[in-house]
């Protein structure tokens, strides 16, 4: 199924409610401005398969053969050969995050009803009845309680029995979904003073830096994805960051966009290359300053899945919400209470965040790290005097159940924190990263005709059905072309696509959250990790006075099957 997007009218986008001051303007009432195909959830979740696909060909069926005339005993396992009478060959392509589709390919000339049982590698069995002779071919559907690796057993019984003539064959299976495991905020790469590098040295422009991931830091060999907060900066020139695997084809996507002068964060979900490796491509025509830092990573092994939740702000120190009111002053943190309150469960091991600072007196940084610790020689948002400017984060939840959040400047500041979700051993959603793909762009007229995202409208995107297995898109959304101050805000669509397709939907309320903020002229990307709600529809509101091209890149899906 293609999914569509609209461009409505936002007349619901409150004035003076986000951090620009003025906020959006108002528009007459929604109204249709185009359609267009994007990626869906299943179409990434059928990426995924393509990429799980385990097989163990006929040939490898081991044979048992039936007792010998009188002598009441069986004749030992033989591996089939050319001509043998019974054989099973297997094939297992995923479906989701832990679902396999089994192809089990029965040859039989014994003439009569078979009988096929199947041992799923998680103690739990299937089976069925196949016909008497020649090809049959029967396809078998399992879902794993968790996520790992499999070994899947078929055994093909003839009219006897475990007595009788029976074949034999198992193969591997590694469910593409994978789990979360926080890791403590911790520098990877500094290629100011060579950290995780050969030497002390910008990365020249179209010249990529390589980030060692497994085994780097406790990190374990078989990670298959890292979550990284990537900083470009002492920038020359304008360029972008593109974050993959290494031994992967270089992607069309960016990460983290920049200016000259700029020091850009923004985080990255990427999957880890068979080598371990992890590659950051300067796309820039001058070299550039990266830094990597590290706060988690996925395997498919049991660890804690995703829940997403609508954005609720948690901290907004102009308001004295979450912490006492007025600027967070410079060189001093103040803690959070994640687990336990406001929907957050109190075995939350991680929460997601956008994290926001505005109205600082001079330039600095924000660190974001478990309560209960150090604070750590790592940055989540840069900022310039008087810039607002929001990066998402993903952070460990201390065994206090709270989070700091630290002005690493000298000046005072204020921060807004939002919540989107988090990580939790009892949270069903698993992640499957998948080769980064441009959705949407409105710059392209051949993709998207309906031109820039008016000020006070919104965009509603279909990436799934109405309940869909899919739980959240990871996305990259970039602004650009700004005419003005603004920001973007991101959340799941209330309406159904059959209430839009009938014109019965009602207008969403935006919650009082943000994704990214910009300024008149300014590039700006951010993370998303945008819940699908009930009906899999997100909707993208420009919070603005003026009209934006707006940008997203998908980098994976979360999935609860």
């Amino acid at each position: 199924m293609r999914s569509r997007r609209l461009v409505v009218s936002a007349a619901v986008i409150a004035a003076g409610v986000g951090f620009v001051p003025g906020g959006a303007a108002q528009a007459a009432g929604p109204s249709a401005d185009g359609a267009h195909g994007v990626t869906s959830s299943k179409d990434v979740l059928k990426s995924a398969a393509n990429a799980f696909t385990f097989s163990s060909p006929a040939g490898r069926s081991v044979q048992k053969n039936p007792s010998a005339a009188g002598s009441g005993t069986a004749a030992a396992p033989q591996a089939s050969t050319a001509g043998a009478g019974l054989t099973v060959g297997l094939s297992g392509t995923a479906g989701s995050a832990r679902t396999i589709a089994l192809k089990s390919e029965i040859t039989s000339d014994l003439g009569t009803p078979l009988s096929v049982v199947i041992d799923w590698g998680d103690g739990t069995y299937g089976g069925d009845v196949a016909g008497s002779s020649g090809n049959v071919t029967m396809t078998s559907h399992h879902t794993y309680a968790e996520v790992g690796s499999y070994t899947v057993k078929v055994t093909v019984y003839g009219p006897d029995g475990a007595n009788g003539p029976s074949a034999t064959n198992e193969m591997p299976f590694i469910t593409p979904g994978s789990e979360f495991t926080p890791h403590s905020p911790t520098r990877l790469l500094d290629t100011r003073d060579g950290t995780g590098a050969a030497q002390a040295a910008q990365v020249p422009a179209w010249g990529e830096a390589r980030v060692k991931v497994a085994g780097n830091h406790g990190i374990p060999a078989d990670v298959a994805a890292v979550v990284l907060n990537v900083t470009a900066t002492n920038t020359k020139a304008a360029g972008h960051v593109r974050a993959y695997a290494d031994g992967t084809e270089r992607p069309t996507t960016s990460n983290v966009n920049y200016a000259a002068g700029d020091s850009v964060p923004n985080l990255v979900i990427v999957p880890v290359g068979k080598n371990g490796y992890v590659n950051l491509y300067n796309s820039g025509e001058q070299g550039v300053d990266l830094i990597a830092d590290v706060t988690g990573y996925f395997t498919r092994t049991p660890a804690n899945g995703y829940t997403p939740t609508d954005p609720t702000r948690f901290v907004d120190t102009r308001e004295g919400l979450g912490t006492s009111r007025g600027m967070v002053p410079g060189q001093s943190q103040f803690g959070v209470q994640i687990a336990g309150t406001r929907g957050i469960p109190a075995g939350a091991r991680a929460v997601a965040l956008n994290v926001t600072v505005t109205n600082p007196r001079a330039a600095g940084h924000l660190t974001v790290f478990p309560g209960g610790q150090a604070a750590p020689n790592t940055s989540n948002v840069n900022f310039s005097g008087g810039q607002t400017i929001a990066n998402a984060v993903i952070v460990p939840v201390g065994a206090d159940g709270r989070i700091v959040v630290r002005n690493g400047g000298w000046d005072p500041a204020d921060v807004i924190v939002d919540v989107v979700g988090y990580y939790s051993p009892d949270s069903v959603s698993a992640y499957i990263p998948v080769r980064p793909v441009r959705d949407l762009d409105t710059r392209n007229a051949s993709q998207w005709p309906s031109g820039p995202l008016k000020a006070g409208r919104y965009i509603y995107s279909t990436f799934g059905e109405e309940n869909t297995t899919a739980t959240a898109m990871v996305l990259n959304t970039t602004v650009t072309n700004t005419g003005g101050a603004g920001h973007l805000t991101v959340s799941p669509d209330p309406n159904a696509l059959w209430q839009y397709e009938n014109k019965t939907h009602t207008p969403p309320v935006p919650p009082n959250s943000s994704t990214l903020n910009w300024t008149a002229g300014k590039t700006v990307p951010n993370l998303v990790q945008a819940s699908l709600g009930v009906n899999g529809i997100v909707d993208f509101f420009n919070r603005s006075g003026s009209s934006i091209d707006l940008v997203i890149d998908v980098f994976g899906v979360y999935d609860r099957n």
